[in-house]
């Protein structure tokens, strides 16, 4: 895919970025959902990555059927041999596109998304796509980060850097990375009436969990999906060697603390 052209999924697929995503769970990326699932439930989770939110959904929601989409088969391996690790053969992973999902009208009960709709050039029309594949009565949840509200300490200028270049890549691939804040507009503008919306944080205050988030962006940041991306918008070898130097020094400080703010949208679909 050419540079900065839409519909290129910012973060990519690289193992860094699935190792991240697959400490993503149903609890800590999925709380505002879990009261509305009971067993039965026919769900659908779209943009599932390594499946690691997708599986927790499933086991609370057999014997329903869940079904996971990606539009690309890295993560897919992924998810399927974490499926196995579990020893979960129902839960179905497949290709497909957000904006033009690969099912009836009416065909679930749950539809989620969790961090997809800042990746879309047209997150309202995946929304409307989530509403047309909903049951009456079921229920759609989208949850999305908020790039321009995270915040961290040390205040290292690096990483302030990197947040810079990240929405302006982002900007650049026709998607949205200050999404959490607008997830209750783009539900007005898909036609959901009385959407709730709430909100949630990441949050990563002890010696483990910083040094891992510090090494983890670190290699994402080295890796040559962001690096080709910054060079794109003017950074050149020596700002992206910056940008990871201080990712790993801002993990090793005993005094590190960094927040990520998300939006939460849940809504019922009208009988």
């Amino acid at each position: 895919m050419k540079p900065n052209s839409p519909n290129r999924y910012t973060h990519g697929h690289e193992l860094s970025t699935l190792a991240s995503h697959s400490t993503r769970t149903a609890v800590n990326s999925a709380a505002y959902l879990l009261p509305r699932l009971k067993s039965g439930m026919h769900l659908l989770d779209i943009g599932c990555g390594p499946g690691t939110i997708t599986l927790d959904l499933a086991a609370l929601v057999a014997p329903g059927q869940v079904v996971g989409l990606e539009n690309a088969e890295a993560p897919l391996l992924a998810a399927r041999a974490e499926a196995a690790a579990r020893s979960d053969t129902t839960t179905d992973f497949q290709i497909g596109d957000a904006l033009k999902l690969p099912f009836e009208n009416e065909s679930f009960d749950v539809v989620h998304a969790h961090q997809v709709l800042q990746h879309l050039t047209n997150p309202v029309a995946a929304l409307r796509e989530m509403i047309r594949v909903c049951k009456p009565g079921g229920w759609i949840a989208a949850r999305d980060a908020d790039y321009a509200a995270i915040s961290w300490y040390p205040e290292l200028p690096e990483l302030e850097r990197w947040r810079q270049t990240y929405r302006a890549v982002a900007r650049a691939n026709g998607a949205e990375p200050d999404a959490g804040r607008r997830l209750r507009a783009w539900a007005h503008a898909a036609g959901i009436a009385n959407p709730q919306i709430t909100a949630s944080v990441w949050s990563y205050a002890d010696t483990e969990t910083c040094r891992w988030l510090g090494n983890g962006q670190a290699d994402r940041c080295a890796g040559e999906i962001f690096s080709q991306q910054a060079r794109e918008q003017g950074l050149g070898a020596a700002d992206i060697a910056g940008i990871v130097d201080a990712w790993r020094k801002w993990g090793d400080d005993p005094d590190a603390w960094f927040c990520m703010p998300h939006g939460e949208l849940l809504a019922q679909i009208p009988h």
